[in-house]
């Protein structure tokens, strides 16, 4: 008995490993007759899994997806994996936490004690940025909705929620419905995004979800198009560089360069994708993007030491602008010192503009 019982075990398994398997190949992978192969099959039907059998010159079996969910089998690696996956799925932004939690105590509830003791030694808890706290939430529907149209390559029609310090174009007339091709649906940041062919505007868009809703039914079907540079990650990233194109700008829209009064290895741990280069034991170049030139010289001043600008001239009026705006507002700060002079026919939030 208990080798019929591992038997089964081992077939399910090999069953959820591959789409098909001949039943020949079967029986030599369990090093048992095709006749057993198909009684082990019928003992799995009788207890709920949708093996179906594969019509053709060498036959075979399928596990298909039944209307209930029968047990799984999981081995050591792919348990361990699972709660890992589990645990961390606040960090997804699919508003999917309670559900998570609640799928790993199950889980855990069924497994053997040796991998039971090692879940529970694997505690993680998810952190994120403080500013991706607070971020909106992708609904899960609207996320299967989405899905479900990049698969099918199905035009969608949404309405397109605008920030909210956004303008609206016409104030009390709500904006028509926006129509896309979806050809990828990912995350960046804590949130979610649909990377899609605007048909109104010919171009590329990154829309966010959780402003987005889906109208139904959805439009025809489309010929997927070639994603500029052909990679999704590296468009995804080029587009929260300020760039439009990985073709056409595959770096930081500014870049500037500086030598900072403070020793590379202080540097190199905080400049993310910049490059630090040693000059003296106290002084290194320091070589970063961002983008726009205000947010460069503002990444450059975090490391609170003197500097140079080496270039370009853009990077030097960025800092003369900060150090105005900075003056200011320290002068305005302190008691009994008076600000700046106000110039007539401007405003304090224009007034630094060059």
């Amino acid at each position: 008995m208990r080798k019929t019982s591992a038997r089964l075990l081992a077939l399910l398994s090999l069953l959820q490993a591959r789409r098909e398997w001949p039943g020949a190949l079967l029986a030599e992978r369990l090093d048992v007759s095709p006749r057993t192969v198909r009684r082990d099959v019928d003992r799995l039907r009788e207890l709920g899994y949708p093996v179906a059998a594969v019509k053709g010159p060498d036959g075979g079996y399928r596990l298909g997806a039944g209307t209930e969910l029968p047990p799984l089998l999981f081995d050591d690696d792919q348990a361990v994996a699972l709660a890992v996956a589990l645990q961390t799925a606040a960090m997804t932004g699919a508003g999917i936490e309670e559900a998570a939690a609640r799928a790993l105590t199950t889980v855990r509830q069924v497994l053997p004690a040796r991998l039971r003791h090692r879940i529970d030694a694997l505690r993680i808890t998810a952190v994120d940025r403080p500013g991706n706290v607070l971020a909106p939430q992708a609904d899960t529907e609207v996320l299967l909705a989405l899905s479900t149209a990049v698969r099918a390559r199905e035009t969608l029609r949404f309405d397109y929620r605008a920030p909210d310090h956004a303008p609206a174009s016409r104030p009390g007339t709500p904006p028509p419905p926006r129509r896309a091709e979806p050809h990828h649906l990912v995350t960046w940041g804590g949130r979610w995004y649909l990377v899609a062919w605007d048909l109104d505007r010919e171009d590329w868009r990154t829309f966010r979800v959780d402003r987005l809703t889906p109208r139904i039914p959805t439009g025809p079907r489309f010929t997927p198009r070639e994603l500029p540079g052909g990679d999704v990650t590296a468009y995804v990233a080029t587009r929260f560089r300020g760039a439009h194109h990985p073709d056409s700008a595959p770096d930081w829209p500014c870049r500037g360069e500086v030598v900072l009064h403070r020793p590379a290895p202080e540097v190199a741990g905080f400049a993310h994708d910049g490059v630090v280069e040693g000059l003296a034991p106290d002084r290194c170049r320091l070589t970063l993007g961002s983008w726009s030139w205000p947010s460069l010289a503002a990444l450059i001043g975090r490391f609170d030491a003197d500097f140079e600008i080496v270039g370009p001239p853009e990077l030097s009026a960025a800092f003369a602008r900060l150090g105005r705006r900075y003056a200011q507002a320290a002068a305005r700060s302190t008691p009994g010192t008076p600000g700046p002079p106000h110039r007539p026919g401007t405003s304090d939030a224009h007034a630094d503009t060059p």
